[in-house]
């Protein structure tokens, strides 16, 4: 029978250390020391030279018969963690599981290496919705506000198609059969697609997960994509016609709530909802009358400076300060989009009810909605002659070849300001007897 190893008790297990002077008097060499430490025949501390301490479970298995057809026994040696990581307790207790297996005819380190391999094999079978969350991992400042990084993995969780095929499986052919549908009914939203499955399936490639073309990025979809879209009708949002601006202004101005003056702010200062809705206080200067928005906060990453009119002005020096935000929701944090949404929803239904016109987009005969106010912006400002460059500003767009991108950081910011007072004008329904219409450009 074996002889029976003495349990050791954690204190004198933590004071077991590397015997480099009793090693050193034998001129032995300086090789890893195996300390017996009771409690489950087999467990270890493994001590080497460089003062590691480590848990090794020693055990046997059958390896066959010898010649004389008596079973022949292999060593082995499972690893349960080092010292002090994974504690004596723990390690009795994973040493009594490897011989619980062992009974039962488990080899533990061939179990282990089995488990490393399927999982091995399953990381190999990188799915298109397991890329998702992997770019998603990779790429936590790619968007200005959590809301539009959930809309863009929203947009590409939901292609039907390619969520369970592995990358390296996925095919331009498969790319556009999910693409086909999608292209002819909103060809915006297909080709924003297009891009976005491109951006998931290169991040797969630097994973090194795919090679070879990638193929949402190939010529032939591009120009699959090109003709089923072509002739295509581009959608715009609704806007509310020039000629209804001031009749909807005033309804506005009799309605209460945040949400409307929200509504009021975003209309006058022509910028997107977004933008007004995440406004907090000190991006505005009361007493320069300029709201400069950061480039965090705007779609095209770059700072944006609204002169404000005397009448916004006024708007914001009546609203209470209620901490950070100018707009916050009712019940604290940002306001919701539909907020806004539903504002001009119900001030149209209200004008369709009291027997009038209502506010319909003039081209598509829908109602009209706070995105399109940019649009009637952008109309009346070509109307009254204000140069293309100053209305292109105040919308913070782009605009001309890349010499003038090059040299927009002058935005105009003064310069701008007699447009937007006219605006405020347009709106309020009065007409100045001093208006001066800015000349357009030669």
């Amino acid at each position: 029978m074996p002889k029976r190893v003495k349990e050791l008790s954690a204190l004198e297990i933590k004071r077991l250390e590397y015997p480099h002077e009793a090693l050193a008097a034998k001129g032995n060499k300086l090789l890893p020391v195996f300390k017996a430490v009771g409690g489950v025949a087999g467990l270890n501390l493994q001590l080497t030279p460089g003062e590691g301490k480590s848990w090794i479970f020693r055990y046997a298995v059958e390896a066959g018969t010898d010649k004389q057809g008596n079973k022949t026994y292999k060593r082995r040696s499972l690893g349960l963690g080092s010292y002090p990581e994974v504690g004596v307790a723990e390690a009795r207790d994973r040493a009594r599981e490897a011989k619980a297996k062992i009974r039962e005819g488990i080899d533990p380190i061939k179990e282990r290496k089995a488990a490393r391999a399927a999982l091995s094999a399953e990381v190999a079978k990188l799915t298109f919705a397991k890329a998702i969350d992997g770019w998603d991992r990779d790429h936590p400042k790619k968007f200005g506000s959590d809301k539009h990084r959930l809309t863009w993995l929203a947009s590409v969780r939901g292609i039907e198609g390619l969520q369970q095929t592995q990358v390296d499986q996925i095919t331009q052919e498969d790319v556009w059969r999910c693409l086909e549908p999608i292209a002819k009914r909103t060809p915006d939203t297909a080709r924003r697609l297009r891009g976005r499955i491109a951006d998931v399936l290169d991040w797969a490639e630097d994973e090194k997960q795919r090679t070879g073309p990638n193929p949402a990025a190939t010529g032939w979809l591009k120009r699959k994509l090109t003709a089923k879209t072509a002739g295509a009708v581009v959608t715009h949002r609704p806007a509310l016609q020039v000629d209804d601006a001031a009749r909807w202004w005033a309804a506005l101005s009799k309605l209460e709530g945040t949400g409307s003056r929200a509504l009021e702010f975003l209309t006058l200062t022509a910028v997107r909802s977004g933008e007004v809705r995440g406004a907090v206080w000190n991006e505005i200067d009361l007493v320069k009358a300029v709201w400069t928005i950061p480039a965090e906060r705007m779609k095209m990453k770059r700072d944006h400076a609204v002169p404000l009119p005397p009448i916004a002005v006024e708007l914001l020096k009546a609203l209470p300060i209620l901490g950070e935000l100018v707009f916050p929701a009712a019940r604290g944090g940002e306001m919701s989009d539909m907020t806004l949404s539903a504002t001009m929803k119900r001030m149209h239904a209200a004008d369709l009810k009291a027997g009038r016109a209502g506010y319909f987009d003039k081209d598509s005969g829908r109602p009209a909605v706070p995105h399109g106010l940019r649009s009637t912006f952008r109309v009346w400002a070509g109307q009254q002659g204000f140069s293309r460059e100053h209305a292109e500003l105040a919308l913070a767009h782009q605009f001309g070849d890349s010499v003038e991108q090059a040299y927009q950081r002058d935005i105009y910011t003064e310069q701008r300001r007699p447009m937007m007072e006219a605006w405020s004008k347009h709106l309020a329904g009065k007409v100045a007897a001093d208006n001066i219409v800015e000349m357009r450009r030669g």
